[in-house]
């Protein structure tokens, strides 16, 4: 029988009270001398929070969770109703990499779902949101896969007072320098990711100078919005070590590509891909096609939570192969919905890419949002327009109007304005996110809109 000590001293549990993943835990925490445990969960907007607590403080938390002031969160309690409670999700739990020279000690790190003092789920907690929507797909008889491909920049610093960065290097896509840092350090990147369990299928130098990107396995929602969080991280800690700095703002760059998180989704019923139909002549189910629907009836309403920042419309606005209308084609790199065809006859390969979201958004909003609106699309049996077969990112507005294709909102003004008309995402959210979400985000506008640019400067200030 193992026992383990507990915050108490002289007191110890049997692991036979708990179950295995919690056991599985405990007992790594004791054969590899890890010191302290980080306990991680987002707010609202994506932003990475933790608590750290020593390996006696750990079983009391499986059992108790712990307690921490849900008002000093933004959007996450008030006042008077902030007892809130952190519970580590032991399947979560991953050993940290020491990457600095002062990294003495071994740490580890879990994901914590929210809930109240009367244990229920809160509803300001996005894992928790995410959890919801995998609920009503597993209602429906679907489980997701998902599958990033997320893009940063490598720059000298990011405190440029205002200014741009300056890139690590002169790359374009693809390119392999000799003596160039950045495949070392994508190569480093992978080695820790993959020795943290999020596992990598690609990495590559991008189009614009010192622009980098690294594709994660396909994975659950949970999971994958999970290891999202956990890259984001670990590629800043990377950066840090090689005397750089990572940034997955959407556009940091006037003329120079965005950084998009391009997301490929299938969905199985059981073992069989729902999306796949060999009879049909693009191979697509009907539930591929109700899906598909989903997402471009539903595309700017999602808009503002796919792409939650000022920033954000840039990039899609004025950037390269970024999605400007809603419209969808059989490997067409510029419509907001691309059907791979790498694997033409390969039944689980069949999958749908959506090309707006951007890497800074908050990964289990969006993949809530945008599950929501394909399935939505599936039970309601949404009809698939026809596919685009042009470069749409070359037509003019006037042009896309001529041709029937529906514009994707232009700024976070517009994307909010059409946020607010949305049932869809409100039922997706919750009436607490939904709600703070918006709040947050038009007080974002409202700042921008105060602004005085430096181009209202040079064009206007000798009027």
């Amino acid at each position: 029988m193992v026992k383990m000590r507990t915050a108490n001293p002289g007191t110890w549990v049997t692991l036979e009270s708990m179950n295995s993943q919690q056991e599985f835990v405990l007992r790594a925490i004791e054969e590899q001398d890890i010191r302290y445990i980080r306990l991680w969960f987002t707010d609202i907007l994506g932003y990475l929070k933790s608590v750290a607590v020593a390996p006696a403080e750990l079983e009391g938390s499986f059992e108790e969770g712990i307690g921490f002031d849900g008002s000093a969160v933004e959007g996450f309690s008030r006042v008077s109703e902030a007892d809130t409670i952190a519970q580590p999700d032991p399947s979560t739990f991953q050993v940290m990499p020491r990457l600095h020279k002062e990294d003495t000690i071994t740490s580890a790190r879990m994901f914590c779902d929210i809930v109240m003092p009367d244990g229920q789920p809160s509803w300001a907690d996005p894992r928790q949101v995410l959890r919801r929507q995998i609920k009503a797909l597993a209602d429906e008889g679907f489980h997701a896969f998902i599958h990033p491909e997320i893009e940063f920049f490598l720059v000298e610093s990011l405190a440029t007072d205002g200014k741009p960065p300056v890139p690590t290097d002169n790359g374009g896509y693809f390119d392999q320098a000799v003596y160039d840092r950045a495949p070392r350090f994508r190569q480093e990147a992978i080695t820790v990711l993959e020795d943290m369990g999020i596992p990598v299928e690609f990495s590559h130098h991008e189009n614009a100078p010192g622009q980098q990107e690294i594709d994660l396995r396909y994975a659950d929602p949970l999971t994958m919005a999970d290891n999202v969080m956990s890259f984001r991280y670990i590629i800043k800690q990377i950066a840090m070590k090689n005397g750089v700095q990572a940034t997955f703002m959407p556009k940091p760059f006037q003329d120079l590509p965005g950084n998009g998180m391009h997301t490929h989704i299938s969905l199985f019923e059981g073992d069989t891909n729902a999306f796949h139909d060999p009879d049909d002549e693009n191979q697509l189910s009907d539930t591929a096609k109700g899906f598909i629907a989903g997402i471009l009836t539903h595309a700017s309403e999602i808009s503002a939570v796919t792409n939650q920042w000022v920033n954000s419309y840039k990039r899609t606005v004025f950037g390269d192969e970024a999605p400007t209308s809603a419209t969808w084609g059989m490997a067409n790199r510029s419509a907001l919905v691309r059907v791979p065809m790498y694997s033409p006859g390969k039944a689980h390969s069949r999958r749908v890419e959506i090309r707006s979201l951007d890497s800074a958004c908050n990964p289990y909003l969006a993949y809530s949002v945008i599950l929501a609106a394909g399935l939505k699309g599936i039970k309601e049996g949404y009809q698939l327009p026809e596919q685009a077969e042009d470069n749409i990112s070359e037509l003019t507005k006037r042009e896309r109007r001529a041709m029937g294709y529906r514009d994707l909102p232009t700024s976070l003004e517009v994307a909010l304005q059409e946020m607010e008309r949305s049932d869809l995402v409100a039922d997706a959210l919750g009436d607490h996110v939904y709600e703070f979400f918006l709040l947050n985000k038009w007080r974002e506008w409202r700042e921008f809109q105060r602004q005085v640019t430096q181009w209202e400067l040079r064009t206007t200030l000798d009027y």
